[in-house]
């Protein structure tokens, strides 16, 4: 990303808000098979619901996690072509599935369009399948949409990325319709704050979840 990043994303953010106006892996080897979601996860009508793919689904639930306004983080697959995948089948590729977090968040207290700019600050967009040493299609860039006005969100950000030419490379993430959520096993859930002093927790997922502190300083709940 350029210098200039923050300045445009600023000048992304009003786009963003005038047109809204208007309208490595695990080394565990379990095999239990991931439980399935219809996207009913929303426990009170007053949440709303997103799904963001940003490679390795530990990385993106600590992050979302730490959002004001995130009711809950769920880990999970989607956007592939087999019923009720396995983790160790997902990682395969041959499921097509990507490794996914549905945020269930407040609107009235952090926007959709404030969760797409820590979507887009928070990854590599321009890596086609990929997130650092994370490869494979299940760690591709996606934004699954529930609704028009979250697909036309998604589209108009992404195009002024493009047209301030914010990164360098092209910008390959998908944005495609939601798809039934297959939830993730047990082990997934929760885990760089369960697991800190993992390798991968400690060496990839801190340093990300320090720099977004330090970057969304006024976006972070009052326990972060």
């Amino acid at each position: 990303m350029k210098n200039k990043a923050s300045y445009l994303f600023v000048n992304v953010l009003l786009l963003i808000s005038l047109f809204a106006c208007s309208q490595e892996g695990n080394t565990q080897s379990k095999s239990k098979k991931a439980k399935t979601s219809n996207n009913q996860l929303l426990t009170n009508t007053a949440m709303d619901t997103a799904t963001f793919g940003a490679g390795c689904f530990w990385c993106v639930e600590a992050i979302f996690q730490r959002v004001e306004g995130v009711h809950k983080v769920v880990s999970g697959y989607m956007g592939g072509n087999t019923k009720n995948p396995t983790y160790k089948e997902v990682c395969t590729g041959t499921t097509n599935h990507a490794e996914v977090c549905q945020v269930i968040y407040d609107p009235t207290k952090v926007s959709f369009e404030e969760l797409l700019e820590i979507f887009w600050k928070t990854h590599d967009p321009t890596t086609l399948n990929r997130q650092g040493a994370d490869v494979g299609t299940q760690y591709r860039s996606a934004i699954f949409y529930h609704n028009e006005i979250q697909k036309q969100l998604a589209e108009k950000y992404k195009k002024a990325l493009i047209d301030e030419k914010v990164f360098e490379r092209p910008i390959v993430t998908e944005i495609a319709p939601a798809q039934e959520l297959y939830i993730a096993e047990d082990y997934h859930q929760n885990y760089f704050n369960d697991n800190p002093n993992q390798g991968y927790c400690a060496f990839v997922i801190a340093p990300k979840v320090e720099k977004f502190r330090k970057v969304f300083k006024a976006k972070l709940k009052k326990s972060e």
